[in-house]
């Protein structure tokens, strides 16, 4: 067998999880393919599967080892697309990773035009409200918003959005509208809750205010329709309540001088073979936000 034909039993027999069910799709003998894997294994000087009578489990070494041959098995099949079309048109899958509410509100409408322009390529996406600055190692591009803190990935800066108060009608002519930020300490308010906790503290401008009063959720869309019942005074990325605004459901308070900005970035992986489905969907990105939201 070539080093290809090693890779793909080794996909085959993670995703079956099954040596011998690998080897049968291959056309090897349940012999045959376990001295494949003993065989790579010495090459690369590492144990790659834990082998039980029930059980075959990939070890670390063989989880990272496994990446690098889907992607050098995807890079080969892209090619021999291109060739065979005579066109550089990509395809493959393309795994993404976003929070909910830029998922809901920004990149599901960037994801029908990236995909009417690249009809081959198949999306895999992930959204979470409590997400993780961590990157795992099936994602091709994880989007963030916010302040990085793992630099070990490559993060590329797409633009800064901003945060925003906003409260319904409702909200304002029962509490008032605040003059100060600190006006803001002991009105109502509605908080997203992360991994990290309660995002209690708002940057307002030059100004810092930890609120006190409030109704906490992991969901996104929960603050947003609490907000819009006049639950509370809400911080959210202008982006995720535009539509409310323009339809009068939520008035921005104090705005612009009353937010803060919040940088967006697509993350990957150092040191790892991208794909032309990887650049080019960065780029559209980055060029389909700057357009939506210089606007």
């Amino acid at each position: 067998m070539n080093r290809l034909s090693d890779m793909q039993l080794l996909v085959d027999a993670a995703d079956l999880g099954s040596l011998s069910a690998a080897g049968r799709r291959a056309g090897l003998s349940p012999a045959a393919a376990s001295a494949c894997v003993q065989r790579i294994e010495a090459a690369v000087g590492a144990r790659l599967f834990e082998r039980t009578t029930r059980q075959l489990r990939l070890t670390d070494e063989g989880r990272t080892y496994l990446g690098y041959c889907r992607i050098a098995i995807e890079a080969m099949k892209e090619g021999e697309r291109a060739v065979r079309s005579g066109t550089d048109t990509v395809s493959g899958t393309l795994r993404l990773s976003a929070p909910s509410d830029l998922g809901r509100n920004l990149l599901l409408d960037i994801l029908d035009g990236f995909m009417a322009i690249h009809p081959d390529v198949r999306i895999v996406l992930s959204l979470a409200d409590s997400i993780s600055r961590f990157v795992p190692d099936d994602v091709d591009v994880a989007i963030r918003v916010g302040p990085l803190e793992d630099s070990s990935l490559v993060a590329r800066h797409l633009l800064d959005s901003r945060r925003v108060v906003c409260a319904s009608p409702e909200c304002i002519a029962t509490h008032g509208m605040p003059t100060r930020p600190e006006d803001l300490v002991e009105r109502p308010t509605l908080v997203l809750t992360t991994n990290a906790g309660p995002r209690d503290e708002w940057r307002l401008g030059d100004a810092t205010v930890r609120v006190r009063r409030y109704h906490e959720c992991t969901d996104s869309e929960v603050i947003r329709k609490w907000a819009i019942r006049g639950l509370g005074f809400a911080y959210r990325q202008q982006w995720a309540v535009a539509d409310d605004v323009r339809a009068g459901r939520l008035v921005l308070v104090n705005a612009p001088a009353w937010s803060a900005p919040s940088p967006i970035h697509a993350m990957y992986h150092a040191n790892t073979y991208q794909p032309p489905r990887v650049r080019r969907f960065i780029d559209f990105l980055q060029a389909e936000m700057v357009q939506r939201l210089s606007t």
